[in-house]
């Protein structure tokens, strides 16, 4: 989708689509080396990171995060400069805020663990069901990671399986599989 097409999606599917003024929340996306992210920065951070259609993604921040959605290249693109970084394996921590806001409040515990696993390093579902004191409730925790509204900067691809599997991820193994070697060769 063009800035062109966004910008008329935005027009015809906003109710308070302003045209020149600033956004509350900037929309746009991101073309790396997983694939296309579609991104949005509202006031208190990146409140998305998504593999998901662009359409599915504006609908969820209309919706969860309530306020004017457009284009704001301006606000978007440190966080594309730093994804940039990341995937060239020049930046290990991203300094740009998460806004969790899309995320249910059980989804929102299991990111913030998720958040605290080392660049480089992977932990498993039961390490972090045992951290948020839910030992059971792994296909809660994995519901939780495939969700995840802010993917790469909230590094639900360091969580795998216990069973030396790498796992699900919302853009693909191979994405994973990308994503872990990029944190894998520059820690060497």
């Amino acid at each position: 989708m063009s800035s062109s097409d966004l910008d008329a999606l935005l027009r015809v599917t906003s109710a308070t689509y302003r045209g020149e003024v600033p956004p509350d929340v900037a929309f746009g996306t991101y073309d790396g080396a997983v694939g296309r992210l579609v991104l949005a920065v509202s006031g208190k951070g990146v409140v998305a990171c998504s593999f998901e259609a662009e359409e599915i993604v504006f609908e969820l921040v209309v919706r969860h995060v309530g306020a004017f959605v457009g284009p704001d290249p301006g606000r978007l693109d440190p966080v594309r400069r730093e994804l940039d970084a990341y995937f060239s394996g020049r930046l290990r921590a991203f300094a740009t805020p998460v806004d969790l806001s899309i995320a249910t409040t059980f989804a929102r515990t299991v990111l913030q663990k998720t958040m605290a696993v080392p660049y480089g390093e992977t932990a498993t579902l039961d390490e972090i069901g045992e951290s948020i004191g839910r030992p059971r409730a792994l296909r809660a925790v994995g519901n939780a990671l495939n969700a995840n509204p802010v993917c790469v900067i909230v590094p639900c691809h360091r969580i795998v399986p216990g069973d030396g599997e790498l796992g699900d991820y919302a853009g693909g193994q191979a994405a994973k599989r990308h994503l872990l070697n990029v944190e894998q060769r520059s820690r060497a």
